[in-house]
């Protein structure tokens, strides 16, 4: 790889503050906070919103469009086209 055209790729930490979780990786994300990890070392930390700890798809808690009687729903409100 060419030095001059890629960003920086460092040890990052993702802190998700919604589940209280942290996670160490590689990254070209930078940060001015910091947090010292577990093996001694200190490293820039990004805070997230949302990762895999707290999304709703990977917990369970994900929520379920009623998509049954749309049709009907619509024909209702607004009749049926003439000739379908």
């Amino acid at each position: 790889m060419k030095n001059v055209i890629h960003p920086a790729y460092a040890p990052v930490v993702f802190r998700d503050r919604a589940a209280n979780h942290a996670f160490l990786t590689r990254s070209t994300m930078t940060s001015e906070k910091t947090v010292e990890w577990q093996d001694g070392h200190t490293y820039p930390v990004v805070d997230v919103e949302i990762s895999d700890v707290s999304h709703p798809f990977h917990t369970g808690n994900q929520r379920v469009l009623d998509s049954a009687g749309r049709v009907e729903r619509f024909e209702r409100r607004y009749g049926k086209r003439p000739g379908a």
